[in-house]
């Protein structure tokens, strides 16, 4: 009996010692999740967007984010073919294409993951690449601007000015091998590093805006340019913060970091602005689990240990919608049965709205509203 209640115990206490102490790269923080709001209310579950209609990528895939060009044409981030899902092994790309979907072709191929994508005044193309920071697309090539951990969004100002979000600057999607990854590390750990950055190209000197993001992502600029408005993933908010900002901590309470959109159901990622006012946000998957163990940073150590395929899955749901500047909801979009898949967000152009996603290899579209 000794011997069976021994070799009993071996095996659970080598499983308790493996939960408790086998190291993990996170560093979890405390912090207080509101609870959930649902789909209730504004965000009514809804099939709205069910109705998308493809545009076949021929073998790129993760059209993460998409914008329309001084030329009118549609320009979108992907990764190449064969590439895993948001991966940055080098396939990241852009692609262009007519706003049916014709004439499908690379521009460039940036050499890690590129995001977030704007013009500026001369036609240029921005783009904010995961692993590469700040890039210019000359001549097809992709051109250094300015460093960054994990850049993420892109927006350009009147005066030429460049504005990008550096997402985590303690997870980075070079050193994880993907945005992905980097991404959920940053969540489970909460220890809010993201940034907004400036860049002068006048002068090539990167000035800090803002601190204390929990995963910065989407940004765009209000109408008269005195503040930007950015997404805040990890804790299902976007911020209004003052473009004159200096390296204000959204932690501490400041007259130029307000919130404008809070407790959102899901996490919201890109955000671009459309006609009428209208500022459009993808919510990149449903709230799960995490909220949860939000005041205990013991237990996030612990879904590290647990093998992925044990994880449970968030339900898939598209989800894109519209808000004014001042954070009243105009639009909501959705679709349960998570076609598209991860949305990222969406872009309005044309007769068409377009919707950016990660996990498909076709960019979705209705007619726009």
């Amino acid at each position: 009996m000794r011997k069976a209640l021994t070799l009993t115990m071996v095996p659970i206490l080598l499983l308790t010692a493996y939960m408790t102490l086998w190291p993990v790269p996170v560093e979890p923080v405390a912090w207080q999740a509101p609870a959930a709001p649902g789909y209730t209310g504004v965000h009514a579950a809804n099939d709205r967007l069910a109705a998308v209609q493809s545009i076949d990528l021929h073998g790129a895939a993760d059209p993460e984010y998409i914008v329309q060009g001084p030329d009118g044409l549609l320009y979108a981030s992907v990764t190449g073919p064969g590439s895993a899902t948001a991966s940055g092994d080098g396939t990241g790309r852009i692609l262009r294409f007519q706003p049916d979907g014709s004439a499908l072709e690379m521009v460039a191929a940036t050499g890690g993951r590129p995001l977030g994508l704007a013009f500026d005044a001369h036609g240029t193309l921005l783009v904010a690449d995961a692993f590469q920071g700040l890039l210019a697309i000359r001549d097809g090539k992709p051109v250094p601007l300015a460093p960054g951990h994990f850049a993420n969004a892109v927006t350009v100002a009147a005066n030429g000015k460049i504005y990008f979000t550096d997402s985590s600057t303690r997870f980075t999607a070079a050193e994880w091998g993907s945005t992905l990854e980097a991404a959920m590390l940053d969540a489970l750990e909460q220890s809010a590093t993201g940034r907004v950055l400036e860049f002068d190209p006048a002068t090539a000197k990167v000035r800090v805006v803002a601190t204390g993001l929990s995963f910065a992502n989407g940004l765009v600029l209000t109408r008269d340019e005195s503040a930007l408005l950015v997404s805040e993933s990890a804790r299902y908010r976007v911020w209004k913060i003052d473009l004159a900002a200096e390296a204000v901590n959204v932690a501490a309470p400041s007259p130029q970091a307000t919130v404008v959109l809070d407790n959102l159901p899901g996490y919201p990622d890109n955000l671009t602005r459309g006609s009428d006012g209208r500022i459009w946000l993808g919510l990149a998957g449903e709230r799960n689990d995490l909220d949860a163990m939000a005041q205990r940073p013991f237990l996030r150590r612990m879904v590290l240990r647990v093998p992925r395929a044990l994880w449970k899955t968030p339900p898939s749901r598209g989800h894109v919608l519209a808000f004014t500047e001042e954070g009243a909801i105009v639009a909501d979009l959705q679709d349960a049965s998570g076609t598209p898949p991860l949305t990222t967000g969406a872009t309005e152009a044309a007769s068409r709205l377009y919707i950016h996603n990660i996990g498909s290899g076709q960019v979705g579209w209705l007619p726009a509203p």
